[in-house]
């Protein structure tokens, strides 16, 4: 089916919106397993209330579409209202934001392949796509999990893990959503910086010949990438330049200039790590970067404002503040004024 040439504007806005002015995305979609666990080691009650009142919490923040432009929600989060009855995505557009949503089901066990991971959702795809943007969502994303070990990653799970993201990402455009396309390289593991290296850009060329071969239209599209980064328990770890230069030279043979830009997934980095890695990267390559150099971070964000809350109305206020904080130090990252 080919697509209308409005609905192909509408994308390319879209896209161009999500990086514009140093903003970035807000990641906030972890699944309710996820949250809970989060909220288990603050003593914080599991419970779909508290989840939503968290939630409200983040959409609330006074000033945040002045650091953020998107904010990727769960299907219960993009379901859910504040007391008054408002729904969550009004309360975000209402805010300058742009709602997006996430869509894949999660890494799966790959048969056959011990130790590594494929994303499902594909099935039915289309249909909740269609609901997602009735309800005003304009973007989703889909994760892929790459892990680094002995022997590992496999070309077949690569390539399983490439196909389902540009099937992905052309359902999204189809449907009229930006499609974020989320490859992660995990951070876990003992390997060198060099060693992330040539597996990211491994992953990268795969996923964007995957991307042509289904049609997707690379302006249309954000890639939500690792930072290269030696593993967790290498022995050797490079500084924030070193981490800069690897990143950005790795994106630059393997990212085609059509895409508008790039937003880094923190994977467990500190929040403070992220943001002057990110700066390093803007200081040091803005000239001739040909995509914008952004951010889509989660806990990187987040973990002050959900430390200060515990669960608590009375820390609402506060924890909101070192939410704005974490958002605007990314902002300013995106600047790379050194």
């Amino acid at each position: 089916m080919e697509q209308p040439e409005m609905n192909i504007q509408k994308l390319i806005e879209t896209a161009k919106m999500l990086v514009a002015n140093n903003k970035g995305l807000l990641a906030m979609d972890e699944s309710n397993p996820t949250c809970n666990k989060r909220f288990a080691k603050l003593g914080i009650p599991q419970t779909e209330e508290a989840r939503r009142a968290y939630r409200e919490l983040i959409i609330t923040t006074p000033g945040l579409g002045e650091y953020i432009s998107g904010a990727i929600l769960y299907d219960e989060t993009i379901h859910q209202q504040t007391p008054d009855g408002t729904p969550f995505v009004q309360v975000i557009i209402n805010a300058g934001i742009i709602p997006g949503i996430k869509v894949d089901i999660g890494a799966k066990d790959m048969a056959g392949h011990p130790g590594e991971k494929i994303t499902e959702g594909l099935d039915g795809l289309r249909d909740r796509l269609k609901e997602y943007f009735q309800m005003g969502a304009r973007f989703a994303k889909w994760r892929a999990v790459i892990t680094i070990a002995d022997g590992i990653p496999s070309r077949g799970c690569i390539e399983a893990n490439a196909q389902a993201l540009a099937r992905y990402a052309a359902l999204c455009q189809e449907a009229g959503l930006v499609s974020i396309v989320e490859p992660e390289v995990l951070m876990d593991g003992v390997h060198s910086l060099s060693r992330c290296g040539e597996v990211t850009e491994e992953v990268l060329r795969t996923v964007f010949k995957q991307l042509y071969r289904q049609r997707v239209m690379l302006e249309g599209m954000i890639l939500k990438p690792n930072m290269v980064l030696p593993g967790l328990t290498c022995s050797q770890q490079e500084s924030v330049d070193e981490v800069a230069d690897a990143t950005v030279n790795c994106l630059l043979r393997a990212v085609p200039a059509a895409v508008p830009g790039i937003a880094f997934l923190s994977g467990g980095q500190s929040g403070e790590l992220a943001s002057a890695r990110l700066n390093a990267m803007n200081f040091r390559f803005k000239s001739r970067s040909p995509w914008a150099l952004a951010f889509s971070f989660a806990r990187a964000i987040q973990q002050p404002a959900l430390e200060i809350w515990q669960g608590k109305e009375a820390n609402v206020s506060t924890a909101q503040q070192a939410l704005l904080h974490r958002a605007k130090c990314n902002w300013a990252a995106r600047r790379g004024e050194g």
